[in-house]
């Protein structure tokens, strides 16, 4: 913005309401960790198979989105994430993480399942990619780097998932299968 811009947007100031109604809202209130576990069964005998044998690592995600009753638009977001090595039939680590945001979201209706399962959790992941990877790292082992995940890929194949088990088109799509040009 320019200093002789009259229309008042510049650093810190809200955009001018169009149409009168309520702007969309998107607020982060807080971020957390709601659980951590790391657990090395194998001890000693995993880190002298290391030496040898090429880990194997498994990574589980899920997201749950639980709205507060009071106030109505406050939501919380969990981002589970569970990491396992294994080195042969050994246990080399379980790491469980679950990491949580507080946000208010008032956006239209038909928006806020895809804000909630892909933005919040999009939001989320780096703290959570972060605490695994440190964890993972203090407990011995080299530390876990996660890449970078698709959230809208998942919701999508989620959504997609749902209406063919209840026998309907992804939304978007006619109820034939293919999307018509």
């Amino acid at each position: 913005m320019s200093p002789t811009d009259k229309s008042g947007n510049g650093p810190g100031t809200a955009p001018p309401a169009s149409g009168g109604g309520t702007q969309p809202t998107f607020v982060i209130n807080s971020q957390y960790i709601k659980d951590l576990s790391f657990e090395a069964p194998g001890g000693m005998k995993v880190f002298l198979a290391l030496q040898k044998t090429p880990p194997t690592i498994t990574v589980n995600l899920d997201v749950q989105a639980t709205p507060f009753l009071d106030p109505a638009n406050v939501f919380e977001v969990v981002l589970n994430v569970k990491a396992e090595c294994k080195v042969g039939e050994a246990v080399g680590f379980i790491a469980e993480l679950a990491y949580a945001g507080a946000f208010t979201i008032n956006v239209p209706k038909e928006h806020l399942q895809p804000v909630l399962l892909i933005e919040c959790p999009r939001l989320l992941f780096p703290f959570a990619r972060n605490i695994l990877a440190d964890v993972t790292r203090d407990g011995g082992f080299p530390p876990l780097l996660l890449g970078l995940v698709d959230f809208a890929g998942l919701y999508q194949a989620r959504m997609a998932e749902l209406a063919k088990q209840q026998g309907q088109a992804p939304r978007g799509q006619p109820a034939g299968g293919a999307a018509k040009a």
